[in-house]
C-alpha cells in the first residue's frame, strides 16, 4: 500500500512534524525573516499571529491596524499588522507573508498553567490554505504544498 506521505510528496508537499503539547495542541517550529520560532498550530484562527512582545524578535515591521482580534476568552483586542514577510516552515515558504500581531500573553499564561512551553504566536488559516494544508493527526505531520514562484 502506498503511503499518504510518499503520495503528496510526489505531488509537490513538504513534510512538517507536529509535535503534540500537554494542552492538546501541535506545536510547530517556524522561521519568520529568517529567525526561528516557537508557533501553535491553530486552524481556526484565521490569521497567522505573533505576539506584540515579538516584534523586535523576528524583525517586524508594523502599522497601526483597525482590526480587533477576539479569541481565547479574549474579545475586541488591539492589533497592529505587519506586511511582506518571509516564512519558513520546514521546505515550505512563502515570501509574503502578512501578520496581525497582538497580546499573547493570556495564550502563554494558559499554557504555562499546563506545563507546556511558551509559543512566539500562532501559525493559522491563512498559512493553511496557502499551502493547500493536510493534516495528518495520528502521525502528528503536517503537509504543504510547495509554492513555486515565477520572476
Amino acid at each position: 500500500m502506498i503511503s499518504l506521505k510518499s503520495i503528496l510528496s510526489r505531488k509537490g508537499y513538504a513534510l512538517i512534524k507536529l509535535k503534540e503539547t500537554n494542552t492538546n495542541h501541535f506545536e510547530i517550529k517556524v522561521k519568520i525573516n529568517g529567525v526561528k520560532g516557537r508557533f501553535i498550530l491553530d486552524t481556526g484562527a484565521s490569521n497567522s499571529c505573533v505576539g506584540f512582545d515579538e516584534i523586535n524578535h523576528f524583525k517586524l515591521e508594523t502599522q497601526e491596524s483597525k482590526i480587533k482580534a477576539a479569541g481565547a476568552g479574549n474579545s475586541e483586542m488591539d492589533t497592529q499588522e505587519s506586511k511582506g514577510n518571509r516564512i519558513k516552515i520546514g521546505a515550505w515558504k512563502y515570501t509574503s507573508l502578512n501578520l496581525v500581531l497582538f497580546d499573547l500573553s493570556h495564550v502563554n499564561t494558559a499554557l504555562k498553567n499546563h506545563g507546556a512551553k511558551t509559543v512566539h504566536g500562532i501559525i493559522g488559516a491563512d498559512i493553511l490554505k496557502k499551502g493547500n494544508a493536510i493534516i495528518d493527526y495520528k502521525k502528528k505531520r503536517l503537509y504543504l504544498k510547495k509554492l513555486i514562484f515565477k520572476y
